[in-house]
């Protein structure tokens, strides 16, 4: 066992999050909490990571297991640069023997220039910082907060094997389906203050959180059933003798005192749109670029009020440039977009757009409007607030009091509450739970106006979307008929040139112009890369047959049990060196790449 939590207790003024909780981890445990937001999932992982105390309860852990922690929000140096950042409070032995590890890291997770300082990065880019962090401390347990937020497919997909490669135990939160039912092997739900452990994924979780409240539901009815009887008895007996059977009449008491099983809230969604006309957003030849660099290229796209289309593609390549555009946030280079006179834009930003957080959640929504027409009939802003979760006490809480998953379900509310027939949503999934994301993807569905969507969440893409637009890095946008499993099965089979061939033959040669800017900036490998690159592949061919050498002796120690527990432990120890060498491998040979290409040029 790695760690134990137990009759863990956590109220926060009038709301109690956690009472008399217990939660055990083993080694390759692998478990993902869910929860509505708000209930404590961000505060319990706090507690577990011994940053916030509880009320009761205790938390107990082995001296010698260390401990890594991502927070949903991380506090960072904002004049240190990546690198430093990542090596925080890390030795500086530790920094030179791991300097190569945190760069190939930071490679796959998009971030590839180490000395830019964090205070010009991006939220998304500071949370991939600090998700590299974390991962990069020899940890034997990783807390993960949010970890999949601003990650595109691809670093979600790398992240999904170092995780099912990681030998320690995990504790995450986590709204991403998918990712859920691949990494976790155990599933925690928060619900009123209580936990429920499944050992399952998420599919598996599912069928058992039904069966779960099936069989509540069926004792409750017979309660119901043996109390109605009970009851009878006892107005009976009242006029037929003086005296009753007292250990019945106990058993009735008994019966009447227990609780019906508590349902959660969920949030509460109505068709709410004003009328659309025939004439919707128009995109002629539409052209931007930044610094030079072209993010979308010469794109036209009528949209039509049954339109669902996904937006994907890697971090940076434009996606939300695009939303911006057909808003009016940003004006395009060239070309003209055209919006009909009754067309309402509900934008869901991705960073919450301007949230006062002085402001009380009543008052923020009233701005908004004090009233809204939807398909069940007229609702007032208290009304609405009530559907979305939020209770007269909050209603009256500052926002900035909110946690960032309430935050983000207010800020949801506002989009509706202004009656859009077009919703333009950039990473609807971050810091939504999956309650509401779920009852979201249905209210989609029934929405009469058209949905455009940029998310990395695969499974909303495939519950929401009809067809996926590709934003590639050289400015061209590529269509695709279908969800988001059907194009990324068309994309396996796609020839990868000549997308790239068609992408590179556009108008505007953006490719030649990043390559003109990257020119001022030479690369090379240091003196001790260079010698490492000579002898690399000379390294992992001695520890390839190192390991088939000790897979040889394990066979031929079959029956002596202290050599093949020796022989086994060498093995892991050498498959973990030639891993990191292969790591290493990868990093030395991009860069290889990178200056050869550069010479060329």
């Amino acid at each position: 066992m790695l760690l134990s939590a137990e009759h863990i207790s956590k109220n926060y003024g009038m709301k109690q999050l956690l009472s008399d909780v217990s939660l055990y981890l083993n080694e390759k445990d692998r478990i993902g909490i869910i929860g509505i937001n708000g209930t404590g999932k961000s505060t319990l992982l706090k507690i577990l990571a011994k940053l916030e105390a509880s009320d009761e309860g205790s938390i107990c852990s082995n001296p010698n297991v260390k401990t890594a922690y991502l927070p949903q929000n991380p506090d960072m140096d904002s004049e240190a640069t990546i690198l430093e950042q990542v090596f925080t409070d890390l030795s500086a032995d530790f920094r030179e023997e791991n300097s190569y590890k945190a760069k190939s890291m930071l490679n796959k997770l998009g971030i590839t220039n180490f000395d830019t300082k964090i205070g010009v990065l991006s939220g998304g880019q500071r949370k991939r910082v600090a998700l590299a962090a974390t991962l990069i401390q020899q940890a034997d347990i990783l807390i993960l907060d949010e970890p999949t937020n601003h990650l595109d497919s691809e670093m979600v997909c790398w992240l999904e094997q170092y995780l099912t490669r990681f030998n320690g135990g995990l504790i995450m939160v986590t709204h991403d389906r998918y990712f859920l039912e691949r990494v976790t092997n155990h599933i925690v739900e928060l619900s009123n203050s209580k936990l429920y452990s499944y050992e399952a994924n998420y599919s598996k979780y599912l069928e058992l959180k039904a069966e779960r409240g099936e069989m509540e539901q069926a004792s409750e009815r017979k309660r119901q059933s043996v109390l109605r009887r009970e009851y009878q008895w006892i107005m009976r007996g009242a006029k037929a003798r003086g005296t009753k059977s007292r250990e019945r009449i106990q058993r009735y008491e008994t019966l009447k005192d227990k609780t019906a099983p508590v349902e959660n809230d969920t949030v509460q969604m109505s068709t709410i749109s004003s009328r659309l006309g025939r004439k919707i957003i128009e995109l002629h030849n539409v052209t931007k670029a930044f610094d030079g660099h072209t993010v979308l290229n010469d794109f036209s796209y009528m949209i039509s009020r049954t339109d669902r289309i996904g937006i994907v593609g890697r971090n940076g390549a434009g996606k939300s440039t695009l939303l911006n555009i057909i808003t009016g946030q940003i004006l395009p280079d060239l070309g003209t977009v055209q919006v009909g006179s009754t067309v309402n834009i509900g934008y869901f930003m991705q960073e919450c757009g301007e949230l006062d957080y002085g402001k009380r959640v009543y008052d923020y929504i009233t701005d908004i409007s004090s009233e809204i027409k939807t398909s069940e009939g007229t609702f007032s802003a208290s009304q609405m607030l009530e559907r979305f979760l939020f209770n007269s006490d909050l209603q009256y809480t500052t926002i900035d009091r909110l946690s960032g998953g309430e935050r983000r379900r207010l800020y949801l509310l506002s989009i509706l509450m202004s009656a859009p027939n077009i919703l333009l949503l950039d990473e609807p999934t971050n810091d939504l739970d999956i309650e509401t994301l779920t009852i979201l993807e249905d209210y989609l569905e029934s929405f009469p106006g058209a949905v455009m969507a940029v998310s990395h969440d695969r499974y909303f893409l495939d519950k929401v979307a009809t067809s996926i637009f590709e934003v590639t890095e050289y400015g061209s946008i590529n269509s695709y008929i279908g969800n988001y499993t059907d194009y990324f099965e068309k994309q396996k089979t796609a020839k990868p040139n000549v997308q790239r061939d068609n992408a590179v033959s556009a108008k505007d040669n953006s490719v030649e112009k990043c390559r003109q800017a990257n020119k001022q900036k030479t690369l090379k490998l240091s003196f001790n890369e260079q010698r490492e690159f000579d002898s690399i592949d000379d390294d992992i061919a001695k520890l390839e047959a190192d390991i088939d050498a000790c897979s040889a002796e394990i066979t031929a120690a079959v029956s002596d049990y202290v050599r093949l527990q020796a022989m086994m432990e060498q093995k892991e120890k050498l498959e973990a060196e030639l891993e990191q060498k292969t790591d290493r491998w990868v990093y030395l040979n991009d860069l290889a790449d990178k200056i050869q290409a550069q010479k060329q040029e």
